[in-house]
């Protein structure tokens, strides 16, 4: 379970933003809230929202959250010794450009709660911090500082990690982590903080969601049912689907599709195994019709087929899930139904989070979230993205409109316009 992730001079964020799924105060829609069971943690919220004009810094917190992961998972296995990590600090103030950015997450992993977070450039970790609470007091792990003016590694007390100690610091390169350097060399005590960032985790693609994974789980009987059974709920008027494993053919791919992008497929395809999925359709007379997901299905069917798969196994294995326009191609009834799958205890008993950006404000209602899951990003005066929740405004519990108070400015995170006719030099 995810209880706070904080990040700081990375992209559009100059300044320390923080996204909390901390409970607050209020009482609304007890359904929403998860009792963890943890001492000394608090109650958490199944799902936060967070709404803002384009260009806000809405994608780069969700982007922020991917690149911690993937530095976490990648940097002591697939990252090389001279290669650059992915950090771009934020660029329009120039301190920022020789500071680190830095990445802070608080979670509950296998009964414990733990606090990670590191700061690095894009050719080095300069700090690392792991705090474990697994009595309700922290215990340092971690501890980890780069002085440069002795161009080296200052280790603090980690006297609660057991182990080869020396060995795992020794064997951590300037552009890797302690913690993933560690599991690579068979550390246990650690392995449920990088299992929570590689299996508990995870990112949806940005853009495109993409069929393979739906495909893979609907080969399983029990995950069959369910994404037939989702399909249902989301009126398509799709009665089955149909998925055929076989290896690339230039003949699968769509009549119309440009021979310049078949042959870019093909060299990337050729000898892969791949998924053909049908959809499978009754006409009047009840007869059965085979519909190309992908010749014959619209922008928003594909999507829903392949968001299907992740949704539910997220659901199914109590993960947090962190997803960019959730909107996108989707009708506002349907995004709802989503976010009621992970709101609503009966279909979220694992206690799954979402995290989701969306411009979609039918579902900004007091009926669908509790006040402090909802939270705006907007630039300030310096062009730094800024994240805060709504419970800032003390919006009035069940009776304001948080639709129409959020359209109408009171709560900031607008596009701001200008005059058309000057724009277009009327």
């Amino acid at each position: 379970m995810l209880i706070e992730f904080s990040v700081q001079n990375y992209l559009s964020f100059g300044d320390r933003a923080k996204l909390s799924l901390v409970k607050s105060n209020g009482d609304e829609l007890a359904n929403n809230v998860i009792e963890p069971g943890v001492r000394g943690t608090p109650s958490l919220l199944r799902s936060a929202v967070i709404y803002g004009p384009n260009a806000a810094g809405k994608s780069n917190l969700i982007l922020a959250i991917r690149t911690m992961s993937e530095i976490v998972r990648d940097s002591a296995s697939k990252i090389q010794k001279d290669d650059k990590l992915p950090i771009m600090p934020f660029r329009l103030e120039k301190k920022t450009l020789e500071q680190p950015s830095e990445f802070e997450v608080q979670f509950i992993s296998k009964g414990v709660r733990y606090q990670y977070g590191f700061a690095a450039t894009e050719t080095r970790i300069t700090e690392e911090w792991l705090l474990a609470y697994p009595l309700g007091r922290p215990q340092r792990l971690i501890e980890r500082l780069y002085d440069e003016k002795k161009d080296a590694y200052v280790w603090g007390n980690m006297d609660k990690l057991t182990g080869k100690k020396q060995v795992w610091k020794d064997s951590t390169r300037p552009n890797a982590l302690f913690l993933s350097t560690a599991i690579q060399l068979n550390n246990q005590q650690l392995q449920p903080v990088f299992d929570w960032f590689s299996n508990t985790l995870r990112v949806a693609p940005f853009g495109v969601w993409k069929p393979e994974i739906s495909a893979m789980l609907y080969e399983k009987e029990d995950m069959r049912e369910k994404i037939t059974s989702f399909l249902h709920r989301a009126d398509l008027g799709i009665d089955g689907v149909d998925v055929e494993k076989k290896e690339f053919e230039r003949s699968i791919l769509p009549e119309d599709m440009p021979s310049s992008k078949k042959d870019e497929l093909e060299r990337e395809w050729s000898g892969r195994q791949v998924f053909r999925v049908k959809t499978l359709h009754k006409t009047n007379e009840g007869e059965e019709v085979t519909f190309d997901l992908f010749a014959n299905e619209s922008d928003g069917t594909q999507k829903i087929f392949a968001m299907a798969g992740p949704w539910l196994d997220t659901l199914e294995h109590g993960n947090v899930l962190a997803v960019d326009e959730l909107h996108d191609n989707l009708h506002p009834l349907l995004v709802q139904l989503l976010v009621k799958m992970f709101n609503d205890p009966q279909t979220n008993p694992n206690n799954a989070q979402l995290i989701f950006t969306t411009h979609d404000t039918t579902i900004l209602d007091q009926e669908v979230f509790r006040r402090d899951q909802i939270w705006f990003c907007e630039k300030d005066k310096t062009q730094s993205s800024v994240l805060y929740p709504l419970t800032d405004f003390k919006p009035r519990k069940g009776v304001e409109n948080l639709e129409r108070g959020y359209l109408s400015g009171r709560y900031g995170a607008l596009p701001y316009f200008g005059s058309i006719k000057k724009a277009m030099g009327c």
